[in-house]
């Protein structure tokens, strides 16, 4: 077994545009494919392998139907691990066929293979066939026997011994156990051959939106292949998958995810777990590309997930799916629709495309680098500093109950998504048209454009002061109360444009200066003898 058969394979992007050559470019890390029939733990090893809540577990058969990648590591030496789907011919289950050909494919790519059987069921016919059939790709093959959660049962793996593997190991993916000798089992001391250099930094980037947009089928025709399973069924995926690939040298990942439903339409509990996949799948996403579809126009669900991406700080890519079966409505018209109903959306990049025909799709990736572009831009103080007196100069801000807001300065802090901070002398005085009024104005003269903005309020502190120890008694004319608790009552003057507190005729020790104005001649020496 030589480097040579793991070699990086390169799959050939379908033509977007005759003078660019890309190619998805899948990772030079060996890949190991988990195999075996319906509901045997396939998903839950998968998990427990890579540390992550990636696959969806669930008692249902045929809940994995795509084929999932995620990085792992064996003793600090990296790999790839794929899940696929169960593998059962004689199967009547919904995209039964289609989840046969995803395996497929993952057993054809693999270097290594692990078959998972159940040990509390025993060896089944459908087992013996897969292993005759994993047997004759002559890769590296280890049997794992699933399920055995207790060590007495350890015995239960001797009648897997006539399926020809030559390594058998007992684990339990429910708890973790005998994982380590699984791995070295597979892998042995072949990870040296493989070229595991550290991968430079992917932009990830998430399709979403609702069921049954296109979101599968503008994958499939990326990468010009049947990647994804695609179906008129809405909640046909459900997984989130993640493909990496190279877009003019520039390492990307696309992650394909499950439509999200309205919350009272999650019937299933699968259902409520490929929401909560996609969800995560936009946290850990650079940028967003939120499909809709241009019969329907945006929807209330498409308004929620709008929101979601905001709120997250991840830029928007906006296209409108299925234009070429649109007829009759102009795309300005579209536009302004989406705009209206989302502010944010006004700042995205919008493209109409067809995922089935092609069109447009070419205008995606340079839309997606020009978000990120823009969202890795940075401001000086000082060109903010010019921005916020051109702004205050054209309109000043509002009197609220006899005061005025007072900006400061504004400094960026933070990039991807941008966040700036303006100083001002209370925060409670800024409107909120006024706020929106200087929303507007930086996005004119700044842009970024697909990026949420996060402009945050900084008030001037405001200085507790301490009143002094009681002064001697006749010293000043102070109240003879005993219930003076040492602190200054919430009446005191207080000026909150300055934010400082202004003590008269109090002593102090303190550095605050007495006003000694109002103090008799008899008081005025006493106070130079205490001196």
């Amino acid at each position: 077994m030589n480097a040579r058969q793991y070699a990086p394979t390169h799959v050939r992007l379908k033509d977007l545009n005759p003078l660019l050559e890309t190619k998805i470019h899948m990772s030079n890390y060996p890949k190991l494919a988990i195999v075996g029939r319906p509901n045997v733990g396939k998903s839950a090893l998968f998990n427990k392998i890579c540390r992550k809540k990636i696959a969806i577990v669930d008692e249902a058969e045929g809940i994995t139907r795509d084929r999932l990648y995620t990085d792992a590591e064996f003793f600090g030496i990296p790999f790839e691990l794929i899940d696929t789907g169960g593998i059962n011919a004689r199967s009547q289950a919904l995209f039964n066929a289609e989840i046969k050909r995803q395996a497929e494919i993952a057993i054809e790519e693999a270097d290594f293979i692990i078959m998972v059987v159940d040990g509390l069921v025993g060896l089944t016919d459908l087992d013996s066939e897969i292993a005759l059939v994993l047997k004759r790709t002559r890769k590296p093959l280890v049997l794992a026997v699933n399920k055995i959660d207790d060590i007495t049962h350890t015995n239960r793996i001797h009648e897997f011994h006539c399926l020809g593997i030559p390594h058998v190991i007992a684990v339990s993916a429910a708890q973790g156990w005998h994982l380590a000798e699984l791995l070295e089992a597979v892998f042995g001391t072949k990870l040296a051959e493989f070229d595991n250099s550290e991968k430079e930094k992917r932009l990830a980037v998430s399709i979403v939106g609702r069921p049954n947009v296109g979101k599968s089928s503008l994958v499939n025709y990326l990468l010009d292949e049947e990647r994804c399973i695609v179906s008129p069924i809405a909640g046909t995926t459900r997984d989130s998958v993640d493909i990496p690939f190279l877009f003019n040298g520039k390492p990307m990942t696309l992650i394909d995810t499950a439509g999200i439903r309205r919350k009272h339409a999650e019937h299933e509990v699968v259902d409520k777990f490929a929401a909560i996949r996609t969800e995560r799948a936009i946290e850990r996403s650079d940028i967003c590309i939120l499909m809709l579809d241009a019969q329907q126009g945006i929807t209330a669900q498409d308004k929620k997930i709008a929101n979601t991406i905001e709120e997250a700080g991840k830029g928007c890519l906006i296209l409108f799916n299925k234009w070429d079966l649109v007829k009759g409505f102009r795309m300005e018209h579209c536009m302004k629709e989406v705009t209206e109903e989302v502010p944010f959306l006004n700042h995205c990049p919008k493209i109409f495309i067809s995922a089935k025909n092609g069109r447009n799709v070419d205008k995606i990736f340079d839309g997606l680098l020009e978000i990120y572009d823009e969202s890795q831009k940075r401001i000086t103080t000082h060109q903010l500093n010019k921005f916020i007196e051109a702004a205050m100069q054209k309109n000043h801000p509002p009197m609220i109950t006899g005061k005025r807001l007072r900006i400061y300065y504004m400094a960026q802090v933070a990039i991807a998504p941008p966040k700036f901070i303006l100083f001002v002398n209370s925060p409670h005085l800024m409107a909120e048209t006024y706020r929106k009024y200087l929303y507007n104005q930086f996005r004119d003269a700044y842009g970024f454009k697909g990026s949420p903005l996060l402009i945050h309020l900084k008030g001037k502190p405001k200085e507790r002061v301490i009143a002094p120890r009681r002064p001697p008694k006749g010293l000043l004319n102070t109240t003879d109360d005993d219930d003076f608790d040492g602190e200054l009552d919430d009446h005191d003057d207080y000026d909150d444009d300055m934010g400082d507190m202004e003590i008269d005729g109090i002593y102090s020790e303190e550095g605050v200066d007495v006003d000694v104005s109002d103090l008799s001649e008899t008081q005025k020496h006493e106070r130079e003898d205490l001196n």
